[in-house]
């Protein structure tokens, strides 16, 4: 379980393919080699991965941090855009939440709905944006799952939770202010990106609960 708040900024260092079925992905990180654990499960890039294999890690800059390796599996393959990854490609990192942690977001399962396609990067600035650039960033959802994307709803794009400011039909808008462009991938998206999309948790069990009554059962 995670919250879609962004911990760490990683970078693919190694991607290897088995028969197109498998990809393992070797992912440096900042994180501290000792706390990463076999098995553990980190989101990346907004899919949950679980750590197959792990050490330490030194960044050009020289400061320490560490690999690790996960497995993408063919469902998560044909459902996100870690098919495409490639070395030296960026993802937004995020740890597990721990029992006690601080819920900054909302609840993200890393479990990923769909691709969504990014349609426009529209700036904020001057007397509007005095701290910095603020963007705002239009997509359009896959059809299946724009029926949960609600205006001030929640959602989770790349794995950052994010508040929807406008929807019409599948297009849906969200505004990223100058921190989020500053420690996610975000600062480096333009339109035509994919990006992986997550709807929201209490979203799709109130669409499952209505069609189920609907259905008297």
């Amino acid at each position: 379980m995670f919250t879609g708040i962004i911990t760490d900024v990683g970078e693919i260092l190694a991607a290897d393919d088995h028969q197109g079925s498998l990809r393992r992905l070797r992912i440096a990180s900042r994180y501290d080699p000792a706390s990463i654990a076999l098995g553990a499960s980190i989101a990346c890039g907004g899919p949950c991965l679980t750590v197959v294999a792990a050490g330490p890690h030194a960044w050009p800059d020289g400061t320490a941090g560490a690999w690790f390796d996960v497995d993408v599996a063919a469902e998560t393959l044909a459902r996100t855009t870690a098919g495409a990854w490639r070395v030296g490609d960026r993802l937004n990192l995020e740890r597990a939440l721990k029992i006690g942690d601080e819920l900054g977001g909302h609840i993200v399962t890393g479990h990923v709905d769909g691709v969504a396609e990014l349609l426009a990067r529209d700036a904020v600035t001057g007397d509007d944006a005095p701290w910095g650039e603020t963007s705002r960033f239009t997509l359009r959802a896959p059809a299946h799952t724009a029926r949960f994307i609600a205006e001030k709803g929640s959602i989770a794009l790349d794995g950052t939770s994010l508040t929807v400011n406008t929807v019409e039909g599948d297009v849906f808008s969200v505004l990223l202010i100058p921190h989020t462009l500053q420690v996610t991938t975000w600062g480096l998206r333009q339109p035509g990106d994919r990006i992986n999309l997550e709807v929201d948790m209490m979203a799709r069990y109130a669409a499952r609960l209505a069609e189920a009554q609907a259905k008297g059962y």
